[in-house]
């Protein structure tokens, strides 16, 4: 009941069909009931799933974040042949892109037949999972590295990053402790300090890669969901302040950190402008070429060498160098409302009673939100420089197929809450 009332659902059974004409409320065929009163009310499940109960709008907005993102990456790299630090050819980087994206989409399609229950079920296996692959990938000749960094498991042709996995298992992990821990959520030894237990783990190992910016999506992921889990807002309020102050000693601690921070503040003196401000300062150059409609698609000059990581960390950068700021514009106009209909569905899983769907789907919006907002905060210059991936349109083939299991995640949540509205079952 407090987690309905903190979403303002108190008094609220159900939802009004789009399909019906009529305000007559509708039946809801045996609702689930609230998991962390211990609660486990069977449900019928059909044999085939109805095409009518899939959200696509959802699915399309998806599908030309995707596609666009598709044709940005070959844009970006494609001049990427020419460069000695790499030895490929001018579609290489295109081609494991649409690998990854086709792997990804399979197993969001496998995601999306599994039902929300049965994820309940595995969310604690998962996050150990999740843990042991932290642990592997700083054991010598297990995971690799560049740059000084070790984030990655060489499977064959493909490289894991298990930081991007965790993302995932940190969403499932921590819907399923508020469920569980529902009526202690107040209690700070009781609801809040085995979760910060586990973070802090996992914060240690994402630490010693070293990845911070990972670190800094699963604490907001996490935080966010204790927070709509009904957690005493002093409480909240309080670990927020004591979260802030840790990240800034991690920061002061580190020299090159430090750097990062001071070259943000001013990257175009004469220091930083050829070191830690270079990205930076190419990026911001490559916004200013931009202008309003941009110099065209694939007219890029940044991505000439000048920029680094375009296809990656700084694809935004090359968007609005090509696209101006109206594409850019659009852009984050697709993450707002990706990020607000994630919300809608999990407010919606709430008012039936699915608590642990309802977690999960606005965790899924915490995290494309949160994400997408701190790589185009980086590279416009509003937040100092941080490694994230752009969700869904970056090259990155652990961060896309994770991005997509999520959404699939979200899209089961959708799919279950309309069966359960027109009083049928949510398998």
């Amino acid at each position: 009941m407090r987690l309905r009332e903190s979403l303002g659902l108190r008094g609220r059974r159900v939802y009004k069909d789009d399909d019906r004409d009529d305000d007559r409320p509708l039946p809801v065929a045996r609702p689930l009931a609230l998991a962390a009163f211990g609660g486990s009310a069977s449900v019928r499940r059909r044999p085939q799933a109805s095409f009518d109960r899939i959200d696509a709008t959802l699915v399309a907005v998806v599908a030309v974040l995707l596609m666009f993102g598709t044709v940005m990456v070959y844009s970006a790299s494609i001049a990427l042949a020419d460069s000695p630090r790499y030895s490929v050819t001018s579609t290489h980087f295109l081609f494991r892109h649409a690998v990854s994206m086709l792997i990804g989409t399979v197993a969001a399609s496998i995601a999306f037949c599994i039902p929300s229950e049965r994820w309940q079920s595995l969310a604690r296996w998962g996050f150990v999972a999740g843990v042991l692959l932290l642990v592997a990938v700083l054991v010598p000749g297990v995971g690799s590295g560049a740059l000084g960094a070790r984030r990655w498991i060489a499977l064959g042709p493909l490289n894991l990053q298990p930081s991007e996995l965790m993302k995932l298992a940190c969403v499932l992990y921590a819907a399923d402790f508020t469920v569980r821990k529902q009526d202690t959520m107040h209690d700070f030894r009781k609801g809040f300090l085995p979760m910060a237990g586990v973070m802090a783990v996992v914060g240690a190992l994402l630490l010693l890669q070293p990845d911070l910016g990972a670190f800094g999506v699963i604490v907001a992921i996490s935080m966010g969901i204790l927070f709509l889990g009904g957690v005493n807002g002093r409480l909240f309020a309080s670990i927020t302040v004591a979260l802030a102050a840790a990240f800034t000693a991690v920061i002061w601690a580190s020299p090159w950190r430090r750097e990062r921070i001071f070259a943000y503040l001013d990257p175009w003196s004469a220091d930083n402008a050829l070191g830690r401000g270079y990205q930076l300062s190419h990026s911001l150059i490559a916004f200013g070429r931009g202008e309003w409609f941009g110099v065209g698609l694939g007219g890029s000059v940044e991505k000439l060498h000048y920029l680094p990581e375009a296809h990656t960390d700084f694809i935004v950068a090359v968007i609005g160098e090509e696209l101006g700021l109206v594409g850019v514009l659009a852009v984050v106009f697709a993450y707002y409302w990706l990020t607000r209909r994630a919300f809608e569905i999990g407010r919606q899983a709430v008012a039936l009673e699915r608590t642990f769907a309802g977690l999960v789907a606005q965790g899924v919006g915490l995290w494309i939100g949160v994400q997408a907002f701190i790589n185009i905060g980086v590279a416009t210059g509003l937040l100092p420089t941080k490694g994230l991936t752009l969700p869904l349109m970056s090259y990155g083939g652990s961060a896309l197929l994770t991005s997509l299991v999520a959404l699939a995640l979200l899209l089961r949540v959708d799919f279950e809450n309309r069966a359960l509205m027109r009083g049928g079952a949510a398998g």
